[in-house]
């Protein structure tokens, strides 16, 4: 499943910068007939996630219910040619916790992937205000740690076959993004290479919107196997996200 995101990244990154260069060059016109611009963000996110189901599954086990894991921390790219932007990133929640009696750990996370593609509104070269769609592709972890059994020898033969509760298990997730987004672009002073001209700028902004959860698939473990009975209930809602980057546009 790692290796799968990590493929479906690369294929977002790699093919939004083609279509932002094709569209942004013509032949015998050299790659910058039409300006270059775009963005290295970082976008701090809150999104209420759905535990009850969870922890109630925990609870049932005899194990401590997971605290919240709302906050998203995800890196970024956009690129704009005329009044399009396209956002393409990745990112992750904190880790939420279960505590339980003698060291025995259950840890939660959530992955994404997203691309976005909007439509600049305003005439103003300050500020961007846009609506947006996306599509968001997305994973939950559940590690569960029984560090009391792991650690209960320090021969290395013994513990490949030590018997304990440790597991690591997931739900891929695949969902829509709808919203809305503001940047504000403060400009810094402009550098000269040759015949170009690059105009850096710092913009910062927010992101609201709606992420629909449109899949309902089984937690899996090891080779994909299927968890049937596991928790279901979608992790759609509302989210909003602080933005703040290293903004360029190239001129030739």
């Amino acid at each position: 499943m790692k290796k799968a995101t990590l493929i479906l990244f690369t294929i977002a990154i790699v093919g939004g910068a083609i279509t932002t260069a094709n569209a942004q060059s013509t032949p015998g016109d050299g790659w910058f007939k039409r300006n270059v611009a775009g963005a290295f963000q970082i976008q701090g996110t809150y999104r209420e996630s759905k535990l009850g189901q969870l922890n109630d599954i925990l609870a049932k086990n005899n194990l401590a219910p997971l605290s919240d894991n709302n906050y998203w921390l995800n890196l970024s790219m956009s690129h704009i040619h005329k009044n399009w932007l396209f956002e393409d990133g990745l990112g992750g929640t904190f880790t939420s916790a279960s505590k339980n009696p003698n060291n025995f750990k259950v840890l939660y996370n959530q992955f994404q992937l997203y691309t976005r593609a909007g439509y600049n509104l305003s005439k103003s070269v300050n500020y961007r205000l846009y609506p947006f769609l996306g599509l968001n592709l997305s994973q939950a972890m559940l590690r569960i740690q029984d560090n009391p059994r792991t650690q209960s020898t320090s021969d290395f033969s013994s513990e490949l076959l030590n018997s304990t509760s440790s597991k690591t298990l997931w739900n891929p997730r695949f969902g829509l993004e709808l919203g809305g987004g503001f940047d504000y672009i403060i400009k810094l002073k402009e550098k000269q290479m040759d015949c170009y001209t690059i105009q850096r700028n710092i913009p910062i902004g927010f992101r609201i919107g709606y992420y629909l959860q449109v899949t309902d698939s089984n937690w899996k473990i090891d080779d994909n196997y299927n968890l049937n009975n596991g928790p279901n209930n979608k992790q759609s809602n509302i989210f909003v996200s602080l933005n703040i980057g290293l903004g360029y546009a190239v001129k030739k």
